[in-house]
């Protein structure tokens, strides 16, 4: 696996030039988790303003996952024998993530933020284990996936997922616990050891204890009760007062400001552009500046500066086109959103099975830092993983509508050349619309050719467009051996370097 260095030098004026087809496919490979051949057709000729405005208000707008009938159950709804609660919670949990992963397939920049602020704000299931906890945590992240982050801040610290992962329920205010203040700095907003100092996580714990009734049934929401609360004065980032929960979110974001907003926007510029924004010689400062001061005069709102970002000709710069490696859910969710092919729970599910074989659990991180991203992602172990699954998942579609792969593949050609006999455009076709940039080298783009055509046929089998003066027994639309072509071909593909970009 080739790796990148960030080269991109362009600026955050706007991209002004009509998207091309390889440029609207890159606005959702990374603003959604892809999108099928004719979303990238309609998108394609439209203008970066328009089309990232559009996206934008639908994530604004995008209704939340339904409320399961187990939302606010705590343990005297499950039943008392051990093995019977533990099938039915584990169930439940199965059905909450089938729901989920169907968001992320559906629903664009709204789910492709919530995901990304699971790897920010991170809580491990295993650790709470508690399901009503999870469904109000996701709900969490959606309602502020892109809306203002000091309130985003405020409101995913009082979750009980999060009170429980990061002892928040055991910071009594005569015995403070300062798991949840360390990380409160460290993680979520400022970054490790700046701004910050031990004494201001010491006196942050205090004022933040409190969050520790927990009720006599277990799995119950998390409420304030102020006779566990530190009433002393507390003194954090040089102000001094009796300060509560609310107060040092104010104070945090009053005097840490722009310490806030540059660890964030670099977090988002390393997801959505480039994982390298940390050579100085690069630009990506620059970016994350401009980035950081749009950032603070919106007071916090995420979607000017995700706005500004995406419009940006240095989001739709060629050096920023195909850098970033797929994650497991981007390996197996983008497969099906590209190739149109029909999925039922089944295929959702191993795709959520086999993203945890490779290292991505759904709601169980591997640590509070979350999945470490990108390079981490390609290891000898891994990378003959996701071979192995991805021809799973390309079998299994194969098995269940051969006849899908012929119609992607002139989905993928366009009507133009829906009746072809030319093997070569069908390849290049699909090759242009799974892969950011192609194949990297003629050899490669050979290769797929050699996987695609049929071998031991008439010297005219292909024709007249590929062999001049031929008479084609071949014909895309209708030959018969069309979709196992397709499928030997998409199998070989999923194989490829290219294939792991986006």
């Amino acid at each position: 696996m080739e790796f990148f260095i960030n080269c991109n030098t362009s600026s955050l004026a706007p991209h002004t030039t009509p998207l091309d087809g390889q440029r609207a496919q890159h606005l959702y490979r990374r603003l959604g988790f892809s999108a099928s051949v004719q979303t990238i057709n309609q998108a394609t000729g439209q203008s970066a303003g328009n089309l990232v405005d559009s996206l934008i208000s639908e994530a604004q707008n995008k209704p939340l996952l339904a409320a399961p009938l187990w939302a606010d159950w705590n343990n005297s709804n499950y039943p008392e024998d051990d093995d019977q609660r533990g099938a039915l919670m584990r169930s439940q949990q199965e059905e909450f993530k089938l729901a989920y992963t169907n968001a992320l397939l559906e629903n664009n920049l709204r789910d492709r933020l919530s995901f990304f602020w699971s790897n920010h704000f991170v809580t491990e299931l295993d650790v709470y284990n508690c399901n009503s906890f999870l469904y109000h945590y996701i709900n969490c992240l959606q309602r502020n996936a892109i809306g203002n982050f000091k309130t985003f801040v405020s409101e995913i610290g009082l979750t009980s997922a999060m009170l429980y992962y990061l002892d928040g329920v055991y910071n009594n205010g005569n015995n403070p616990n300062e798991n949840y203040a360390r990380e409160l700095y460290e993680l979520f907003t400022l970054g490790e050891g700046n701004g910050y100092t031990e004494q201001d996580i010491i006196e942050t714990a205090k004022a933040i204890s409190g969050y520790v009734e927990r009720g006599e049934l277990g799995c119950e929401q998390v409420v304030f009760d102020p006779t566990k609360f530190n009433t002393e004065n507390k003194t954090i980032f040089g102000r001094t007062g009796n300060w509560d929960y609310d107060d040092v979110i104010d104070i945090l974001f009053e005097e840490r400001a722009n310490e806030i907003g540059y660890f964030i926007c670099k977090k988002l510029y390393e997801f959505f552009v480039h994982p390298d924004a940390t050579d100085e010689a690069n630009n990506a400062k620059t970016i994350i500046d401009g980035l950081t001061a749009t950032f603070i005069s919106n007071n916090f709102e995420l979607a000017p500066v995700l706005s500004q970002l995406f419009k940006s000709q240095h989001f739709f710069d060629d050096e920023a086109i195909g850098v970033i490696i797929k994650s497991p859910f981007d390996l197996y969710l983008n497969t099906i959103n590209e190739t149109g092919f029909a999925y039922n729970d089944t295929t959702i599910g191993s795709a959520i099975n086999y993203s945890g074989l490779l290292g991505q659990d759904l709601f169980d991180p591997f640590d509070v830092a979350g999945w470490q991203r990108n390079r981490d992602w390609i290891n000898t172990n891994f990378m003959i993983g996701r071979w192995l699954t991805m021809e799973t998942i390309v079998d299994g579609f194969y098995q269940d509508n051969p006849e899908q792969f012929r119609t992607f593949a002139m989905d993928a050609v366009g009507p133009a050349n829906s009746n072809t006999s030319n093997p070569e455009i069908v390849v290049r076709a699909i090759v242009d619309k799974i892969t950011p940039k192609g194949l990297f080298t003629q050899q490669d783009f050979d290769n797929a050719m050699s996987a695609f055509k049929i071998e031991d046929v008439p010297e005219d089998y292909y024709g007249p467009d590929y062999i001049p003066g031929g008479q084609s027994l071949w014909i895309l639309s209708v030959s018969q051996e069309v979709p196992s072509q397709v499928h030997l071909l998409l199998r070989h593909l999923t194989r490829q370097p290219e294939y792991q970009l986006k």
